[in-house]
């Protein structure tokens, strides 16, 4: 248990697994001592060279970009920093949404897997990747697929990397400086250094034509579940938005700027599986009891783990479930038709989700309309109950 508790607790954060057989379970453990906890070990840092040379990279850079991943969650207000001193533009991966507000004018919340974001990366003469793996969850997320004109990711030429696993720094790209070390306290020791003169402005239009290019780049049905997503942001700015594999949620990792960090995730990426947010949802209300949460999931994959309904009413997890009612499998179906296969299996009659709401003592409404949905967040906002909002998909294509 305490090396379970060690490996999850050190280096890169990550889940860990214990498996105790039936029989060991039984076993009398009354003469076992106590455990002794889990060993903490300080984080891994930057040498001072390192970080002298990464700040000279940058001093120098004419058109630098910084890309942040989720290991760069907890160094916000050094990235910030670090962007507005440089000039840089701030690309936020899937996991990285929020370390910017939406309004911040060296914000980029937009896929790299799109044809913008990659001329973006390419332009870059430096490149300062922040706790991202660089992986195809983020860079290459449609390049299957013949609608989306990208190629396979292609590293930049001059790329700085910090990660704090240092398996992790060659995987996808092979920097041209590593530094194997924390993010936060790496960024304040490049911060420290002489970055030349501020150049806050710089890289302001850079970051609005990346994004205004990237957005053109979506289908007028993406760009409308993109604002059906900030109508919920707009209507709860503290809530925590947690995804299924559904299309707004699709639609959201291409193009959603999150309001805070830590604040958008969801199973749309990786392994995609279905239900998974209902569950998750339920824990981000466990772990935050003081914000609200918004559980993002379609009329398909809610049938996946209906039996989680039960679970925020009995552990007083508060969570707006809203359901995007498209059907079927709507996600698969288009990825379908865009490679020219016959949908089959995806066209699916949903049950009648307003007798499983009340089956469970939740409040049930439809919504057909972006001012239905503002109105029914801010009730549910003010009340701090359960409510499930069942969204017609067709309303919004």
């Amino acid at each position: 248990v305490a090396q379970a508790f060690s490996a999850m607790t050190n280096g890169r954060p990550r889940p860990a697994y214990i498996e105790i057989p039936r029989d060991v379970m039984t076993l009398d453990a009354s003469g076992l001592p106590a455990p002794a906890g889990a060993v903490r070990a300080s984080r891994p840092s930057a040498p001072a060279t390192a970080l002298a040379e990464a700040a000279a990279q940058l001093r120098a850079a004419r058109s630098p970009l910084i890309i942040a991943g989720g290991g760069a969650l907890d160094a916000a207000r050094e990235l910030r920093q670090l962007a507005e001193r440089l000039g840089a533009p701030l690309l936020m991966t899937i996991n990285a949404r929020g370390l910017l507000p939406p309004e911040h004018p060296l914000g980029v919340s937009m896929s790299p897997s799109l044809g913008a974001v990659r001329t973006l990366i390419a332009a870059a003469d430096v490149v300062f990747a922040v706790g991202t793996e660089l992986g195809p969850t983020d860079f290459d997320m449609y390049a299957l697929f013949e609608h989306y004109p990208v190629e396979n990711f292609r590293p930049p030429a001059k790329l700085i990397r910090i990660d704090i696993d240092a398996a992790q720094l060659e995987r996808s790209a092979h920097p041209t400086l590593a530094l194997c070390a924390d993010a936060a306290s790496s960024l304040q020791g490049i911060l420290a250094q002489d970055l030349g003169p501020a150049r806050a402005q710089a890289g302001a239009a850079r970051a609005a034509a990346a994004g205004a290019s990237a957005l053109a780049e979506l289908s007028p049905a993406l760009r409308r579940e993109l604002q059906f997503l900030a109508t919920i942001r707009s209507a709860l700015p503290r809530a925590i938005l947690v995804g299924d594999s559904t299309q707004p949620v699709y639609a959201g990792n291409l193009g959603f700027s999150a309001a805070t960090p830590g604040s958008w995730f969801n199973s749309a990426t990786g392994f995609g599986t279905l239900g998974y947010a209902l569950s998750a949802s339920t824990g981000a209300g466990l772990a935050a009891p003081d914000r609200p949460v918004v559980c993002l999931v379609g009329d398909g994959g809610i049938q996946f783990l209906l039996g989680e309904l039960a679970v925020p009413r009995d552990v007083d997890a508060w969570s707006a479930i809203v359901i995007w009612n498209n059907y079927g499998y709507g996600e698969i179906k288009t990825s379908m038709l865009a490679v020219g296969i016959d949908p089959v299996g995806v066209d699916v009659r949903p049950p009648d989700f307003s007798h499983i709401a009340r089956a469970y003592g939740y409040t049930h409404q439809l919504i057909d309309s972006l001012e239905s949905l503002e109105r029914a967040l801010q009730d549910f906002g003010a009340r701090r109950q359960v409510v499930v909002l069942e969204v017609r998909g067709e309303a919004f294509e």
